[in-house]
């Protein structure tokens, strides 16, 4: 009895030490998990942070300005229609990371509608902690006054919300989403982030100009930038991807 109780106990010693193993590279894994997670709920608040989620749209053949989109998350960016062309010509490349990547489009709605494209390009090549990103949609509607950050690749800008009334009346309904500071903040396609939470408020869609007493002899002046809202974002999205 005590040779067969000497043998298990040789059995269950030679299986302990793979246990171990695997019980090391687990916690190897989930700490090396949570350091992404925790690194990426850091950036969140972090306004340098907004020009990596920030990308440039490439046009094929390029266009003359610079388009931008926003990464959402799992290789998809969302961005400005007229940034991407009709869908049917398009062949979009996306900028991110020190990497041109194609990119092809998942669903539009043009300029005259929404003014959103989805794109989706294949990530795998991106930096773990860039593929863990996520990029959360603001929930609460924008409030006149508040601030916000305008991000791009080269950087962040800080704006404030434009209350809607002070548009001409054609406009306020429309497009009620809007910024100040139209000459110092990113162009279609460009990002807005509520400041205080780093959420995406919208997608940059165009500018609001206006002439002057509304004499058509002079040139017009650039108001406010309209961005579309997160909450026509979140309806456009495609449900497997929200």
């Amino acid at each position: 009895m005590k040779a067969r109780y000497g043998v298990s106990m040789q059995i269950n010693s030679k299986c302990a030490a793979p246990h171990r193993v695997v019980l090391v590279i687990v916690t190897v894994i989930v700490v090396s998990m949570t350091a992404v997670l925790s690194q990426d709920a850091q950036a969140q608040y972090d306004p340098e942070s907004l020009r990596t989620v920030a990308v440039h749209v490439l046009q094929d053949p390029p266009q003359s300005w610079t388009g931008y989109g926003i990464y959402l998350r799992d290789g998809l960016v969302i961005t400005a229609a007229h940034v991407v062309g009709a869908a049917t010509r398009a062949k979009p490349s996306i900028d991110i990371a020190g990497e041109v990547l194609p990119a092809k489009v998942l669903k539009e709605s043009p300029f005259e509608k929404d003014d959103l494209t989805l794109l989706g390009f294949a990530g795998q090549s991106l930096p773990v902690s860039l593929r863990m990103r996520r990029t959360p949609l603001c929930e609460a509607p924008p409030i006149a006054g508040e601030p916000v950050l305008v991000a791009i690749p080269e950087g962040t800008a800080p704006s404030h919300i434009m209350p809607p009334k002070l548009l001409p009346r054609q406009y306020q309904v429309r497009f009620s989403t809007v910024i100040t500071d139209v000459a110092t903040t990113g162009n279609s396609g460009s990002g807005v982030f509520r400041a205080a939470h780093r959420c995406l408020l919208g997608i940059m869609s165009r500018k609001i100009q206006v002439r002057p007493n509304r004499d058509r002899s002079k040139e017009p002046k650039d108001l406010a930038k309209y961005f579309v809202p997160a909450s026509t974002i979140r309806s456009f999205l495609p449900a497997e991807y929200r």
